[in-house]
């Protein structure tokens, strides 16, 4: 096995740690402010079957739900594929110290977290407010603090 390979496996599981913390900051705040969940990752599902040309099956309800749960491992697989980049360039030998490794997990993050949802027109950030830049950014920051240390406590 290859000396190299472990940075792909750290930053794999970082990304999982990044995005548990993600969710349970999400999850934090519907709690605390009362707000219902977002609908951009089962409108990015619907917008992606719609370009690809099939449609999710079932009645209205088993739709919603099956739309719900891939717009949930879309969320999965962007906060782990964000990790396994991290871990990529760490492999390269960058990110090296703690505050760069932090400010390029959340640059990660929100570009995973949003990009896709920005370029299949599904959300607009430049049209947020501030308030849905808050219930953004700090699910996004809390993966940052969450992949970073992950990756920190591989290097001990």
């Amino acid at each position: 096995m290859s000396g190299k390979t472990p940075y792909l496996r750290h930053g794999l599981v970082a990304g999982a740690v990044g995005t548990t913390a993600l969710n349970a900051a999400t999850y934090l705040d519907m709690a605390a402010r009362g707000r219902p969940s977002s609908s951009t990752p089962e409108q990015t599902v619907q917008r992606l079957t719609q370009l690809l040309g099939f449609t999710v099956p079932g009645d209205d309800d088993g739709r919603h739900a099956r739309e719900s749960g891939l717009g949930s491992l879309l969320g999965i697989a962007a906060g782990t594929g964000a990790g396994l980049a991290l871990g990529a360039l760490r492999r390269s030998g960058w990110p090296r110290g703690r505050a760069a490794t932090l400010t390029v997990a959340f640059a990660l993050a929100m570009a995973a977290g949003n990009g896709p949802m920005t370029a299949l027109g599904v959300t607009d950030p430049r049209t947020w407010s501030a308030s849905s830049w808050l219930s953004d950014v700090v699910p996004h920051a809390a993966y940052a603090v969450a992949a970073a240390a992950t990756l920190h406590a591989f290097d001990r």
